[in-house]
């Protein structure tokens, strides 16, 4: 089963050995139409958006007005009504998904590690990419070059292990880092 989960920041544990650990907040979520293809439709509650949209599918699942964002999730074998959270235990294998950070356009030095050139005086050749290609053969850039332009804000996954889920607040402690900003939306899948 998928869960959403709201990034909350890094810590580590206290003990002979510390370890990183990533804090996530899994978000309350009711399960409103399952499907048979193994997904089921969720609402869940961010930020105070509102709209005639919104409202009508709270009408049409008997939601309040807390509930005011959709998303379709994997769960296999579902009823309508609350989320059931007995896959997140200490131990449990977990695949996460989140956004990395957005870095907007980037040069070839932040995006690909170039390295750059000489910072001496006369060189006019600093932090840019350089040649792209030659002149009469091939007479065009390859495919893949690596130049300048947007960097980040990509879905990456990861596996992971839960080393603590409390029920009650409904933090999960992951093992090592997540990408993404702190307060991110994304999704957490037990696998085993």
């Amino acid at each position: 089963m998928e869960y959403i989960a709201e990034k909350i920041g890094m810590s580590r544990t206290l003990g002979v050995k510390a370890r990183a650990v990533t804090l996530l907040k899994i978000r309350e979520a009711k399960i409103v139409a399952p499907r048979e293809d193994g997904k089921a439709l969720v609402a869940y509650s961010n930020a105070k958006k509102f709209n005639k949209a919104i409202a009508g599918a709270q009408k049409k699942y008997g939601l309040s007005k807390e509930f005011n964002r959709f998303a379709a999730i994997e769960a296999q074998n579902v009823a309508a009504g609350d989320q059931n959270y007995d896959e997140l235990k200490e131990g449990a294998v977990l695949k996460i998904s989140f956004n990395t950070k957005g870095r907007g356009f980037s040069g070839v030095v932040k995006r690909w590690n170039f390295q750059g050139g000489p910072a001496a005086h006369g060189s006019r050749f600093h932090r840019t990419g350089g040649s792209i290609g030659n002149r009469d053969e091939p007479g065009r850039v390859h495919k893949g070059r690596k130049m300048s332009g947007h960097y980040g804000a990509e879905k990456v996954t990861i596996k992971s292990e839960a080393l603590s889920f409390d029920g009650d607040g409904k933090i999960l402690v992951v093992k090592g880092s997540v990408p993404g900003p702190n307060g991110a939306l994304g999704r957490v899948k037990a696998v085993r």
